[in-house]
């Protein structure tokens, strides 16, 4: 099947030609047809699998055939995406599907001048790509309105429900006209997801192209044991290995990535990070510059696990696990794109086990062990019990009942410090006052 099988005009057909895009992925041959004949769609496929153009051009197709401009400060089709870069990432894929037509899209995210954002809306625009929080900004600024929108797509639904957004989405839902036509594209599928398309859509014809959950069937997926101090020496060790291909590494925290951008810098690697302390700017030129190969390795926190679409990207690594299971396969979906084959590398310290547990659970599968042995320790750990003195109170690590702050039990020390090192405050010496200032290893009393 090619594209002008599936019914769209042939400037689109000739402009995708350009754009070296002849054949449809199953996503897009599954959904487009359902699309331009109106029907609500629920598409479920993992990124990487084309629904950008899965949903973008059966809406082009249809404001092309319409011809209509919008009035001012209002918009025909209306995208929202969960993160700066998915929604950049998604402007710039339709500009380039409609350039030469007279259609036009605008683009609206937090991290940007909104001054800016509200002088492009002023004339009314066909296609309005938007995180939720900076259109609602734009909303009650007055800059937008959206009560001429005939198209709406929710991209990456559940990340938008992981992020909180469901609130957002509840309110911009009841700004648009109910005449309309919606779309939602996701990788996974929540409960809330049911709930989420029972509100927005009408009658949908549900197309899937991977179990939700699944990783892509062409990369190449494998796990490190190793202990987490001895996590950086085997990355540089793998990276050097293909100094020459794109890698992507994902971590927890801003901080965390951000000094490991900087080791890797300092061993010579072509490095840049991103995460939610950079600024827009910062952002969107270590992208660039990922993308043109200035930059080999880009380190990110899960800003970066949706919205990077490089088919370039022939590695990602994990250098933590995430602790929620569906963003692993979102990190790893950022390599094999566009029918590429891609490797997922990932590296499990002794409290991250549980983490994997969940992950494979996810995948219903288990993850080839590169090296190493899986860890046993954390395992059979017990739970620690809820906080609680029977008085109220907190209870401090032991200090059963007591009513006071006590002394550890046994040897185990108390906040995360040494035995030795804190000091007591059980009882002030010679029954005097608490001393206010303990010093040294001394035990008051």
């Amino acid at each position: 099947m090619d594209f002008d099988m599936l019914g769209l005009a042939p400037r689109l057909v000739t402009k995708l030609a350009e754009l070296g895009i002849t054949d449809p992925t199953p996503i897009q041959a599954q959904a487009i047809p359902h699309a331009m004949n109106g029907r609500d769609v629920m598409g479920l496929a993992q990124t990487g699998t084309g629904k950008t153009a899965a949903f973008g051009l059966p809406m082009l197709d249809a404001l092309m055939k319409n011809g209509e401009k919008p009035s001012p400060k209002t918009t025909r089709a209306l995208i929202l995406a969960p993160t700066r870069e998915l929604a950049k990432q998604i402007a710039d894929s339709l500009s380039a599907f409609s350039s030469g037509s007279h259609l036009k899209t605008v683009l609206v995210v937090g991290g940007a001048g909104i001054t800016g954002q509200s002088r492009r809306l002023e004339k009314g625009t066909s296609i309005l790509v938007a995180t939720p929080g900076r259109l609602l900004d734009l909303i009650d600024r007055g800059a937008v309105r959206l009560d001429e929108t005939q198209f709406l797509v929710l991209d990456e639904a559940d990340q938008m429900l992981d992020l909180g957004f469901i609130h957002a989405l509840r309110k911009i839902a009841t700004l648009i006209p109910k005449e309309r036509q919606t779309m939602l594209f996701s990788a996974t599928m929540p409960k809330q997801m049911a709930e989420l398309a029972e509100s927005y859509l009408s009658n949908p014809i549900r197309v899937q192209v991977n179990p939700p959950g699944q990783a892509a069937e062409k990369i190449e997926q494998c796990i490190h044991f190793v202990a987490k101090a001895a996590k950086t020496d085997l990355l540089v060790e793998l990276l050097d290995g293909h100094r020459d291909e794109l890698a992507l590494v994902f971590g927890r925290t801003k901080h965390g990535m951000e000094k490991l951008s900087r080791v890797l810098e300092n061993k010579g690697f072509a490095v840049a990070a991103i995460h939610g302390n950079k600024s827009q700017g910062q952002r969107d030129r270590a992208i660039k510059d990922f993308k043109e190969g200035k930059v080999r390795v880009l380190v990110a926190t899960d800003v970066a696990a949706r919205g990077i679409d490089i088919p370039g990207v022939r590695h990602v690594y994990n250098y933590e696990l995430p602790n929620v299971p569906d963003q692993y396969v979102h990190r790893i979906g950022r390599t094999a794109r566009a029918g590429a084959d891609g490797c997922a590398v990932a590296f499990c310290a002794p409290d991250e086990m549980s983490d994997l547990r969940d992950i494979e659970k996810t995948l219903k599968t288990t993850i080839p062990v590169a090296s190493g042995r899986p860890w046993e320790v954390l395992g059979n750990e017990p739970k620690r019990k809820p906080a609680g003195n029977g008085r109220g109170g907190p209870r401090r690590f032991g200090n059963k009942g007591s009513g006071g702050a006590g002394k550890p039990k046994g040897d185990r020390p108390a906040f995360g410090k040494p035995a030795g090192d804190r000091p007591s405050f059980a009882k002030p010496a010679g029954g005097g006052q608490r001393r206010r200032k303990p010093q040294g290893n001394r035990a008051a009393g």
